[in-house]
């Protein structure tokens, strides 16, 4: 592959080819973020922090640490150290910490919500313990709604990515290093850290799908603060072979340190050409964010004149939105359903359509009903999987729909069905209330334009 941002020299920028390489290997998801404290600035009553320095102060004054005897410009090893040192109980900074952090509930800044808003990352790794992340993913991405997958690491329990990356249908963050906890299964000294690292080097505690990920694909380090030696493990660690071996991948680590350590520069500069150093990790989320956009302009202009194009797939959030529309679909139609949810968000209708599709109970079949009793409008996907399947859950949910159908005056407009091949509205294997409603045809589950502009009218009709 002859890339320019896998084969010049270490620099403190990035060129236009660089760039251009960068986005396109995005596009086609092939890069993988690995977002470091630097990049969690928060707001507190003394100004903008950095999230790890404003926890440290904090857990000193809560462990009535001696901050005296600590240097300068301390850090949270060097608080949970001399903690130890004065006989504290291990067990009791991760307890202390956690309450720090829960009670603060800050909120993601404006640098990680510019990331998370880049849909074509799928699959993030945290090097840090707390939910910013995951919090500005669910923002950016689902209205706020709990959607993102979080997994954690620890010696003790491995976990792994669920699945191959290509079947994710929510973006996952992987904290490496652990998670927020009031048990000691996080990172929060440098003994911890050792511990992490020698854990994940170990052929048997290794979770082995994501290291594979890691392994195949461009990393972004971004607000990194790994040290000279600590850069160089984790970079050999995450490509496991020697980094002066030749690959298909690179690197590109965007941090305010780096370039200023000459040791580890002059190490990559012999070694591992394929890295890229960028000054500066907010600054490059900033640059990147609106790089990426301005590549999506022509699409979105595309779609603004009435071109039509792939809309991207985003899936459903847990929770249903209040006054979303409702999809009820087989199983084996769910491609279909994916295509008509992007083709209806992208003209600005909010659906929801359970994905998980949970084993049938009470808990599942409350959440259902209660689902489609506040729904705006109840779309029944009618299909040749339909007509050959007698029994199924989807037909519990037309039997709900139309038991709220009963509740509403004559000619009240709810159930809208939809077929997505040839199946005849006439021969539909559907409830006979459904018969003599407007079968719309969206073949594949593409949304006609006329289509999305006439759900729009009955949803602005339906809110005055």
């Amino acid at each position: 592959m002859n890339s320019s941002i896998t084969q010049r020299m270490p620099v403190t920028t990035l060129d236009e080819d660089a760039w251009d390489d960068l986005l396109s290997f995005i596009e086609e998801r092939r890069v993988i973020p690995i977002v470091g404290p630097d990049l969690l600035q928060v707001a507190t009553d003394s100004g903008p922090r950095l999230l790890l320095d404003w926890v440290a102060e904090k857990l000193a004054a809560r462990l009535n640490v001696n901050t005296a005897e600590l240097p300068e410009h301390y850090t949270l090893n060097d608080v949970v150290c001399w903690f130890l040192a004065a006989r504290g109980r291990r067990e009791e900074a991760y307890v202390r910490l956690r309450s720090i952090v829960k009670e603060a509930n800050f909120v993601p800044s404006v640098a990680l919500r510019r990331l998370a808003a880049i849909t074509d990352f799928d699959l993030f790794v945290s090097t840090t313990f707390d939910s910013l992340l995951e919090t500005a993913l669910n923002l950016e991405r689902f209205g706020g709604a709990p959607t993102t997958e979080v997994l954690s690491y620890s010696p003790n329990r491995i976990a792994d990515l669920t699945g191959e990356r290509d079947q994710l249908q929510r973006p996952v963050v992987y904290h490496l290093f652990g998670k927020l906890s009031a048990s000691p299964t996080y990172v929060i000294s440098d003994e911890d850290l050792l511990e992490f690292i020698c854990a994940l080097q170990s052929e048997h505690l290794a979770p082995e799908k994501l290291f594979h990920e890691l392994e195949h694909n461009h990393l972004l380090f971004i607000g990194s603060n790994f040290t000279n030696w600590l850069a160089r493990l984790f970079l050999r660690m995450a490509k496991r072979q020697r980094l002066s071996d030749p690959r298909d991948v690179g690197e590109v680590l965007a941090d305010n340190h780096t370039s200023e350590d000459s040791r580890l520069m002059a190490f990559l500069q012999q070694v591992s050409v394929r890295t890229r150093v960028y000054v500066g990790a907010e600054r490059f989320v900033e640059e990147l964010h609106g790089r990426w956009q301005a590549r999506r302009k022509p699409a979105n202009a595309a779609s603004a004149t009435g071109a039509t194009g792939p809309a991207r797939f985003m899936p459903p959030s847990r929770e249903m939105p209040d006054h979303a529309v409702f999809i009820s679909y087989a199983r084996e139609d769910l491609a279909a359903v994916q295509l008509i949810k992007a083709g209806l968000e992208a003209a600005g209708i909010t659906t929801w359509f359970d994905i998980d599709r949970l084993e049938v109970g009470d808990d599942y079949d409350r959440k259902i009903q209660s689902n489609i009793a506040r729904c705006s409008y109840f779309i029944p996907v009618i299909s040749a999987t339909t007509q050959r399947r007698h029994e199924g859950y989807f037909r519990r949910e037309w039997s709900y729909a139309l038991d709220r159908v009963r509740n509403m005056a004559d000619g009240a407009l709810f159930i809208l069905p939809i077929t997505i091949d040839a199946t005849p509205a006439a021969d539909a294997v559907v409830p006979d209330r459904f018969k003599s409603l407007h079968f719309s045809q969206l073949p594949d589950g593409e949304v006609p334009a006329e289509f999305a502009q006439r759900l729009k009218g009955f949803m602005r009709q339906g809110s005055s």
